[in-house]
C-alpha cells in the first residue's frame, strides 16, 4: 500500500483516522542507528508501527522493530511524542491517517538483520551519516531530538 506524508500543507486531504504508533530509536554499543528503508514511500524511517489491541506500547515498538528489521530489543526510555494534527499519511486505501506517534528509545539483545513486506533495505548507520539519507521531517525531528539528548520531546 502507498503512503504519501503531508506535514503542515494546506493542501493536505482531512485527515479520517487516529491510531496510536510507537516509533523506535535502536541504538548498538557502537552508536549506531538502526533504520529501514520503506517499501510505501521508498524512504529511510525508524522501525515502528500501530499499537494493536492488547499490547502495551512497549510491546509495539518491540514488535515492530521485530518485524521490521529481524533485530529483538529492550525499551529503555522516551524519546518524545509527536501529535501533530498538521502531520497526516494518506494511504491509496482511502485512509488518511493523524500523527499520533510515541518515540521510544532502545537497545539490540538479538536477532539479524532482515528485510520484510515493510522493508526493502535495513542497515545500522553512525549517526552523522543519517543526515544524507532521504527521509521525511518527522523521522528526522525524532532521530534529532534524540541526539540532542535534552530528554522527552512533546510535539
Amino acid at each position: 500500500m502507498a503512503r504519501r506524508d503531508y506535514e503542515d500543507d494546506p493542501n493536505a486531504p482531512k485527515p479520517n483516522s487516529l491510531v496510536p504508533a510507537a516509533s523506535v530509536v535502536v541504538v548498538d554499543a557502537a552508536g549506531r542507528i538502526l533504520l529501514q528503508r520503506r517499501t510505501d514511500n521508498g524512504l529511510w524511517a525508524l522501525p515502528g508501527g500501530k499499537m494493536e489491541l492488547g499490547e502495551s506500547l512497549a510491546d509495539c515498538g518491540i514488535r515492530e522493530t521485530l518485524e521490521e528489521t529481524g533485530i529483538d530489543v529492550e525499551i529503555t526510555a522516551i524519546v518524545g511524542t509527536y501529535t501533530n494534527p498538521g502531520h497526516v499519511f494518506a494511504y491509496d486505501d482511502g485512509e488518511v491517517r493523524q500523527e499520533f506517534s510515541i518515540c521510544l528509545l532502545a537497545r539490540p539483545t538479538g536477532g539479524r538483520l532482515r528485510v520484510s513486506d515493510e522493508s526493502h533495505e535495513v542497515a545500522w548507520f553512525e549517526a552523522g551519516e543519517v543526515d544524507g539519507l532521504p527521509m521525511v521531517s518527522s523521522i528526522r525531528k525524532r532521530i534529532n531530538d534524540w541526539r540532542s539528548g535534552h530528554g522527552p520531546a512533546i510535539r
